[in-house]
């Protein structure tokens, strides 16, 4: 299921840098888009967590780094019956994890130094286990190509709407179609990326939850955790990007009124609620 999802969100974004770049030069934007978008999908495919994990600066750790980290790890990939994945530190004092990769056998565990700061080891076991869930289900490719391709569609947003302001865009159009061109840069594509973003994020925290339940065992030791993150990401923020936003087990980006119509994770509450039940 999660290759057709990830080939229907390869295939939306091609269509839009498709569209962007008719808007930018007509025929022969399109035709450059077209490249581009080639390059981009090869490129997300095969290079999407490793482009994620360096816009993050994570450094690959060895066992002599965190022996309890590696050993929570290691015990929980024999239980979920997983290869060991590589494991990475985040430089950053807001607490939060994630995991990346192509399938089981190319992923990557990366935790912020904060996270291992505030949390006991349960609780520790049970985020790592969420982590590995994703990966168990392989969420980590649409995810991480998610990032790659949302990243570059609104860098090309950006691009196009500065070359329709300063340069007219293609001269084969008139100024209506450049005045919509420009109102679709500038807001639908941004909400476009934003939509499907959220058709591959949402329930897939429900059921990464519930797969550290039953990884872990300790559905309750993870529902400490949320509230743990949720508190110290209100109080020291990740200083995360929004196309890469969804990766992580605690929201870092925050919002109140329409935004939370375009939050990618359900509600701290909802989760907690979910996981008290389990346990």
């Amino acid at each position: 299921m999660n290759a057709i999802k990830t080939f229907f969100l390869m295939t939306m974004m091609t269509l839009l840098f498709l569209f962007v770049g008719s808007l930018i030069g007509g025929n022969s934007g399109m035709f450059i888009a077209l490249i581009f978008a080639i390059i981009m999908n090869f490129t997300s495919y095969w290079f999407s967590d490793k482009i994620v994990l360096m816009s993050y600066g994570a450094k690959q750790i060895s066992y002599e780094d965190d022996p309890e980290l590696f050993e929570i790890v290691e015990s929980l990939t024999t239980r979920a019956n997983l290869p060991m994945p590589k494991i990475y530190y985040i430089p950053s004092q807001a607490p939060n994890a994630f995991a990346t990769g192509r399938n089981p056998q190319n992923a990557a565990v990366a935790v912020t130094l904060g996270i291992r700061q505030i949390l006991k080891r349960d609780e520790l076991e049970a985020v790592i286990a969420h982590e590995l869930s994703h990966i168990k289900n392989r969420d980590i490719l649409i995810g991480s190509v998610a990032a790659t391709l949302v990243g570059a569609l609104t860098t090309l947003a950006h691009f196009a709407s500065y070359s329709l302001i300063f340069f007219g865009g293609g001269r084969d159009r008139d100024d209506e179609g450049g005045g919509l061109g420009t109102i679709f840069l500038l807001i639908i594509a941004p909400i476009a990326a934003t939509l499907i973003q959220l058709a591959i994020s949402r329930s897939r925290e429900f059921m990464a939850d519930e797969g550290s339940a039953r990884i872990s065992g300790k559905p309750n030791s993870l529902a400490n955790a949320l509230l743990k993150l949720e508190r110290g990401n209100y109080e020291l923020p990740l200083d995360a990007k929004p196309n890469s936003s969804h990766l992580f087990i605690m929201n870092p980006l925050s919002g109140g009124g329409i935004m939370k119509l375009f939050s990618t994770h359900p509600p701290v509450s909802e989760r907690v609620e979910r996981l008290r039940k389990m346990g």
